[in-house]
């Protein structure tokens, strides 16, 4: 079996440890065709950062058919940033950053502390919990829900809505997950209508206020826009840090100096031990462009219409960028990852990713310094979204 054919997206093996294969993919030095999959592979450090940064390659939605079918899955991401270029992209992303920045990020701390003690104590009083479901899971879930404005009856729905909806991004998926994706965008789409119409009445302090009322030059979202907007957030805003934040646990767990680090000194390696999580075994594998006209990426022609995914794990682990890349070290400094991809799409949700993982780490290793694993982790049957399913730990 010839080396581009290993880099089989639907085997198990090749789900549960990818590396191997991206190595050896990335000594070739250059993007290579993969001819069953349509696409090139841009599995350097350099290559993958050239494509996520280049104004010729975009991001070119294709709507699912029938329609009728597809209608809602369709025009939530017909109308997303993430799917968008050009003038929609930016007019979208100027919007949308007015209400969703920074600032108003940093403003959640507090909430986010409460939060994480909360989860922190029902899973002391449990001693063996699943640090999933338990805890990486809720804590940026119920952000998120406060964060729009989501009332608690509904909070439980958004992490299946969220995964049903991601679960379309990988490669092959069945009949019974393309129906429940559908059904999540139409019932995530209807809530957030339903909010979006009470608040234009009754405004808030919450982010569907906020993006009803935002304007620039005249320009406001559409409704549609805003629901996009806010199923994008929904999915940007938790899914990177749950996912980075079990694959980097476990890693640590399997490391000695890394597991030291955490239970003697959590809160001064925290930034750095975050960033690491990022990096090791990132939570977004990969992101896919559509050269937009003839595009040169590391000395390979990709031709108009073509299609070259940027490897974000693989550049992750790019030798000639980072010393001991296949090794974890929570110390690292400087460290130049691209979990959160690069360019006019960075991560909107990276900022609240990051806050969110840099409170809450610490203050898990403050409360748990002797955690173990107890049972092998269960690693989820997906690629470009990379984490676990199940996390079982003890507290003793």
């Amino acid at each position: 079996m010839d080396l581009v054919t290993r880099f089989n997206v639907n085997d198990p093996e090749f789900i549960r440890d990818p590396y191997p294969v991206l190595a050896e993919i990335r000594k070739i030095g250059k993007p290579v065709w993969h001819e069953s999959m349509q696409l090139w592979l841009a599995a350097t450090h350099a290559d993958a950062s050239a494509v996520l940064r280049s104004k010729t390659l975009g991001r070119i939605y294709t709507p699912h058919e029938p329609d009728d079918v597809w209608e809602t899955f369709n025009w939530l991401h017909a109308d997303s940033i993430m799917e968008n270029e050009g003038t929609k992209h930016t007019r979208l992303r100027t919007l949308v950053s007015k209400a969703f920045n920074r600032s108003q990020i940093e403003r959640l701390a507090p909430r986010i502390d409460a939060i994480i003690v909360e989860l922190l104590n029902n899973c002391e009083a449990k001693k063996e919990f699943d640090l999933l479901a338990d805890f990486a899971e809720p804590l940026p879930v119920r952000v998120i829900a406060e964060l729009l404005g989501v009332s608690k009856k509904d909070e439980h729905q958004l992490r299946p809505w969220s995964q049903a909806i991601v679960k379309m991004y990988e490669f092959e998926v069945s009949p019974e997950e393309e129906s429940q994706a559908e059904i999540a965008s139409q019932e995530f789409a209807d809530m957030i209508t339903d909010m979006v119409n009470f608040r234009k009445k009754n405004p808030s302090d919450d982010l569907v206020s906020e993006l009803a009322q935002v304007e620039d030059s005249g320009e406001k979202l559409t409704l549609r826009e805003l629901i996009a907007t806010c199923v994008l957030l929904l999915n940007a805003g938790h899914e990177a840090s749950v996912n980075a934040f079990g694959n980097g646990f476990v890693a640590s767990m399997q490391n000695d100096k890394a597991r030291s680090l955490l239970r003697t000194q959590p809160r001064a390696i925290s930034e750095s031990a975050v960033e690491e999580f990022l990096r090791f075994d990132a939570p977004l594998q990969l992101f896919e462009r559509t050269a937009l006209a003839d595009t040169d990426i590391g000395g390979v022609t990709i031709k108009t219409g073509q299609k070259i995914a940027a490897l974000l794990g693989s550049a992750n682990r790019d030798e000639k960028v980072f010393n001991d890349a296949s090794s974890i070290d929570l110390t690292r400094n400087p460290n130049n990852h691209i979990a959160f991809g690069g360019g006019i799409h960075f991560c909107l949700g990276a900022p609240l990713a990051r806050l969110e993982m840099n409170r809450s780490l610490p203050a898990f290793f403050e409360k748990f310094p002797v955690i173990s694993i107890i049972k092998e982790p269960i690693q989820r049957q997906s690629f470009v979204l990379r984490g676990l399913q199940e996390i079982l730990v003890t507290t003793s």
